[in-house]
């Protein structure tokens, strides 16, 4: 059964169904698949899936892989009633590489000045950030992650059968938000090995001022559900 949101009162919930359902649209509208996640009540994620045991940001659909589209009418109506969260689907229109706050923010400082040289297209893409800190850089599908990158077990790609939360999700911390929007860039993506190398130049300045890792080498470091 689905929770009740009581934090707000049922104007403001009614607008931000209203706000998603626009944005969400909007992201359709522009080639990118979407797909309904869970709503957030108090501070846990509800579904409405009988027995579900999630209580993170995570899909309301059990097949959401199938269900991802960018059909106007279908994503009208997942917005019709509740204010569901906005999740994109990756290894579609974009993959998605994301990086803890430390590398994301020194490889956008990086790529600032570029943004006005002969690799501009190269490096400009859109950036979300997570209220945990979480980097996320949206660029074209298909690049494996660079060795460097997958050693580093900070950085995360997110390919086919992924998702990610797209702003203006709100989640227990705070909300997803947009560092580069989409209209900045022209919805234009970025390369994807253009973003790894400052994200590998990010890791190679960072690294001598970093403590020693948390987990040993063998063991893989948690990262965010998909």
């Amino acid at each position: 059964m689905w929770e009740r949101v009581r934090p707000r009162s049922v104007r403001f919930v009614q607008l931000d169904r209203v706000r998603l359902r626009r944005i969400a649209l909007r992201y359709a509208g522009h080639g990118w698949q979407v797909t309904p996640g869970a709503c957030l009540a108090r501070h846990r994620f509800v579904c409405g899936r009988a027995g579900c045991p999630t209580t993170g940001c995570h899909p309301a659909l059990e097949q959401w892989e199938q269900h991802a589209t960018t059909d106007p009418a279908r994503v009208a109506t997942w917005w019709r009633l509740r204010p569901h969260s906005i999740l994109l689907a990756t290894g579609r229109a974009f993959d998605v590489l994301e990086a803890p706050g430390y590398l994301g923010r020194f490889a956008l400082e990086q790529a600032r000045p570029r943004l006005f040289g002969t690799v501009s297209d190269e490096v400009h893409g859109p950036v979300a950030v997570t209220p945990g800190g979480r980097w996320m850089f949206l660029v074209r599908p298909g690049e494996p992650l660079r060795p460097e990158l997958e050693e580093s077990l900070d950085v995360v790609r997110h390919g086919p059968g992924s998702w990610i939360p797209a702003p203006p999700t709100r989640l227990p911390e705070g909300t997803v938000r947009w560092v580069v929007s989409p209209e900045e860039t022209r919805w234009r993506l970025a390369d994807p090995y253009a973003v790894q190398e400052l994200l590998v130049d990010a890791l190679d300045a960072v690294a001598p001022t970093l403590p020693e890792p948390l987990f040993p080498a063998h063991l893989p470091a948690p990262r965010q559900g998909r």
